[in-house]
This record gives structure tokens, sequence and C-alpha cells, in this order.
């Protein structure tokens, strides 16, 4: 059912056939047509892939299924053209990628241009462009140092940011020396070498063959396919490579906030390269007083500072009037007496009763909270009584004009013919149409 489903083609059949394929791996696990139906899965994104300008979602999740069928089933006889088909949404991937960082360039938007092109270069090794991506990538550090240079800063500090711009760009330029020694556009990374003043490194001989076998797997373009490519909305991949490990899981993307960051932090230690040890030294706790004192010779450690403790209340004289207060002391300090004014203290007023003869009033000393004004509010007016209603018409009298007929029917109103007229009754002709009253 779902070999039916793929062959009619469409987004609705390719949908369900999709559906058939993961219930079959669902109920039959083990069964050899599992790996073909998670294959035909990745086919089907794989067929409705467009172009890298366009959106990837479908890029994406071919991407997600080639893997998974690679992991899930190793030893199937499809993991070749799996690899392969991975290689090649891969490619599309990172030509997308590669095209985002080349437009953020052309708008001088470095961080943003280092971000992609170092996504590129992490995630996707195998991207047929990868040596203008390095290119790119040394470019875009290189206008970063002479962005520097251009800064009004310390000497010593423009030094150090120019020598991290600059290393750098020599890294990237010098990745396509080494890596791929048989790319095309290897000549333009030692002539920006050269221009650096720079040593150009030379390759190992398995460097060499690792590149020349990378780009010699790689088919060149044929009539067919600049025809196929001319006339149908389908992504190039005929540059794809054929040999090789293709990348089973993203590593962390770089993002452009994060080359942000780092150049402010790059900024910030080049331009003041002690503040990170005085930053530490200033960090340290800071002492008391009594360990800030310097001891004199000779004498005696100083006894430690007793702890604060609670005094056991004493009992209450047997003589001392019921209203009488008493003190709770602290051990280990001088207790400092209230400052009093006849019976207030600190402030609050004392209400004893006794000894003082003074009396607390029933409310505790408390005002009660209300308006100044508490007089009551007289008492509301009763409403004057509606007059009973007399109605004028007499009991069995009858209008006229409601009167009824003696046989019962109901009789039309008159009709003025002179004043008003209709479809059926048409105002009279002769004088009386020539008289204006």
């Amino acid at each position: 059912m779902g070999d039916s489903w793929y062959k009619e083609g469409g987004t609705a059949a390719l949908t369900q056939a999709e559906q058939e394929y993961k219930d079959f791996i669902t109920f039959f696990p083990n069964a050899p047509e599992a790996a073909e139906a998670q294959m035909r899965v990745g086919d089907i994104y794989f067929r409705q892939m467009d172009k890298p300008d366009r959106d990837y979602a479908k890029a994406t999740h071919a991407e997600e299924e080639y893997r998974l069928m690679l992991q899930q089933f190793p030893e199937s006889t499809l993991v070749p053209q799996a690899k392969q088909r991975l290689r090649e949404v891969q490619e599309v991937m990172a030509n997308r990628e590669a095209n985002i960082a080349a437009f953020y360039q052309t708008h001088n938007n470095y961080p943003a241009t280092i971000a992609r092109y170092q996504t590129v270069a992490d995630t996707y090794p195998q991207y047929s462009h990868m040596d203008d991506v390095l290119v790119g990538l040394g470019d875009a550090y290189e206008a970063e140092a002479r962005f520097v240079r251009t800064m009004k800063l310390p000497e010593a500090g423009k030094a150090r940011l120019e020598k991290i711009y600059d290393d750098q760009a020599i890294a990237a330029y010098s990745k396509v020396i080494l890596e791929h020694s048989a790319s095309p556009h290897v000549e333009d990374a030692r002539d920006r070498l050269d221009a650096m003043n720079v040593k150009i490194p030379q390759p190992t001989p398995e460097q060499i063959a690792a590149s020349v076998a990378l780009e010699n797997s790689r088919r060149q373009y044929r009539l067919q396919d600049r025809a196929r490519l001319l006339v149908l909305h389908q992504p190039d991949v005929v540059m794809a490579a054929r040999d090789g490990e293709p990348t089973l899981a993203d590593p962390t993307p770089t993002i452009a906030p994060h080359v942000v960051n780092q150049i402010k932090t790059d900024f910030n230690d080049a331009l003041s390269p002690n503040a990170a040890a005085g930053a530490a030294l200033t960090a340290k706790p800071a002492t008391t007083t009594a360990d800030a004192a310097p001891a004199a010779e000779g004498a005696a450690p100083a006894a430690p500072a007793a702890p604060l403790a609670l005094s056991d209340v004493p009992a209450a004289d047997p003589g001392a009037a019921s209203g009488a207060s008493s003190t709770t002391s602290i051990s280990g300090a001088a207790p400092t007496p209230p400052a009093s004014s006849g019976n207030r203290i600190g402030g609050v007023e004392i209400l004893n009763s006794g000894t003082s003869g003074t009396t607390v009033p029933a409310d505790g000393g408390l005002k009660a909270v209300g308006p100044t004004n508490s007089t009551p509010l007289p008492a509301v007016e009763k409403a004057a009584a509606a007059p009973d209603a007399v109605n004028d018409i007499k009991p069995g009298t009858q209008p006229v004009a409601q009167a009824s007929n003696a046989n019962g029917k109901n009789r039309k109103p008159d009709f003025d013919k002179g004043d008003e007229s209709d479809s059926k009754h048409k105002k009279k002709k002769g004088l009386n149409k020539l008289n204006p009253f």
C-alpha cells in the first residue's frame, strides 16, 4: 500500500505513503523490508526538496530520516544509497548557509558572515565549495582586523586585537591549503597569505591524497543535468561528494550573538589585559576590624567576646503591684537606661495601674477609627403616594368608530376621494379637478 501511494506521487499521496511506511516500521521493526520502508520515507522528502534559496523544511526532514535509517539499520544493503542521499541533502543545506553568509558579507555584516561560514565549515565538511567558504571566513576576519586599524585605540591594545583577527584569518587560509589542496581556489588562499607576509604551509602527502580523492569523487555537469536544472525546480546536487562519511550529528551551530560576545571579550582583554588580575585581587573577602588591626608584640591574645544570651526573667516581687513591669537584659552588654519622661519610655506611653495611680481606660488608650463628625443622619423621608388612576371613559360606552355593524361584518373606513388616490380610488374629474380648495 505504501509503494502504491509512493508511485502515485503528489502531496496527498506521498503523505499517505509516509504514514503506511511508518506503520510498517512500527508493527514489523525486524522485517527485512523495515530498512527499505525507512529509506522510502527519506525519499519522500527528498522528492519534495526545493532549491537552496526556497523553503528548506523538506531538506531538514530528509536529513533526519536518512540519519535515522543509518542509525537504526546499519547492516542493511541500502546503507550506501542512504549515505549518498544524505550527502546530497547536506550539499543543499550547506549551499543555503553559504549563500546567506555571502549576502551578509556584501552588506558588511561580518559577525553574521563569520557565524554562517563557521557553521558550514563545522557541520558540512564535504561541501563542494568548502574552499570558497574558508576563504570567505578568512576575509571576514581580515575585515575585522582592518576595522581595528582604523580605530583610535592605544597602540598596545590595537596590536593585540590585530593579532587576534590576523591569526584567525591565517588559520582559515591555511586550512584551504592543507585540507583542500586540490580545490579550485587554493591559489587565492596562497595569495592572501603571501600578502600578509606569512609563510605558506605545505600539505602532507596524506592530506593531498585525501583532497584529490574527494574532488575526483564529484561528478561533472552534463547536458542533461543542466537541462533538468533549467526546467525543473529541483536543487543542484551534481557536485555532491560521492566518497567519505556524511555527518550524522550536527555540532553546536555558531550564531551571530556568540560572535558579537566574543568580539566584545577580545576588545576587553586586549585593551585592559590586567583587568582580570585586578578583579581577582579585589574580590577577596573583607576582613573584620579585629583581624585588620595588627596585634602588639608580647600582648596577650584578646579573649573572644561572649555570645549574646537572654538572662532569666526574675520572679515578680509579691509586694510589688500587679501592674509593675520587669526589665530583661542581655548578658555581655551593658544595659542602657531608657530615656523616660513621665510615663513615656522611648516615645511609647506606658499605661500602668496600681503604684502610679493611673487608670487604664476601657479602650486601652486606643482611639476608634472613624469620621470626626459622628452625628447620625436624618431619617429618609417617605415618598408621596401616587394619585389614583381615574378612567374618564364611562363604562358601557363605546366610540362610534369602533361600533360593529348589525350584520356582523366589519365596515370599511370612509375614503376621501378628493384628498387621496390609489389604484382603486381615483380622484374625481370635472369641476372638482379645477377646484383649488
